[in-house]
């Protein structure tokens, strides 16, 4: 397609502008730099629990920890993307390229949505899962009287692709401002074992120990 001038039209100046800057963050993710950082995002909580812990840690690709906020998410609701952009936010660091997120429904189905965090992050997002699903539209029409929201919330994720990691462990990836082979790159120079990127298994940890804590506080009181 040729365009020239003003005979452009807002719809196609917005898709070569979206498609601009996907691609400028994808060029700045050079996942073989020793010095990359990323932002691994995993939660926590407990059966009874009304919100979710998350956890947020700062890895760079030598592994060492450099960064960690906290934030919540409310179980079964739609706040979850507010608040890792909130997180991320309060970082303030001008030196993450990319954040990884441990699963993109999280907290009984409080739905991340991928292409607004990578906007209002102006990071690319790669998110991911261990299994393969055939889907959660039967649990979302069961669990929610105005399903119909949270049911159009969940297609808008997009689809997944699995790839194999350097350890010979498979994944489940979605991916926003990154192409699925940089991604790749990115989860192999943070994956050192299994299945599992560095920086998400240690929010992870980090996430657990913070839910528990608050767990027994509440308990003790």
């Amino acid at each position: 397609m040729q365009i020239s001038g003003r005979a452009e039209c807002s719809a196609t100046h917005f898709y070569i502008k979206t498609a601009d800057k996907e691609l400028i963050s994808t060029l700045r993710v050079h996942p073989e730099k020793k010095g990359i950082r990323v932002l691994g995002i995993a939660e926590s909580f407990k059966k009874f629990s009304k919100t979710s812990i998350l956890a947020g840690v700062v890895m760079r690709r030598d592994l060492i920890i450099d960064g960690l906020t906290y934030g919540t998410a409310t179980i079964g609701g739609n706040d979850a993307t507010q608040s890792i952009i909130s997180m991320h936010g309060v970082l303030a660091r001008n030196d993450i390229t990319c954040i990884l997120l441990d699963g993109i429904v999280i907290s009984m189905y409080n739905i991340i949505d991928g292409m607004r965090l990578a906007g209002e992050t102006d990071l690319p997002v790669i998110a991911i899962t261990f299994k393969d699903s055939k889907g959660l539209e039967d649990s979302i029409k069961s669990r929610f009287d105005n399903w119909e929201n949270k049911l159009l919330q969940y297609y808008n994720i997009g689809s997944r692709e699995r790839v194999t990691l350097k350890t010979g462990k498979n994944l489940f990836i979605r991916c926003w401002r990154i192409n699925h082979r940089r991604a790749l790159a990115v989860l192999n120079s943070f994956t050192i074992q299994g299945s599992l990127p560095e920086p998400i298994r240690v929010a992870k940890l980090a996430a657990r120990s913070h839910a528990n804590a608050l767990n027994y506080e509440i308990e003790n009181h």
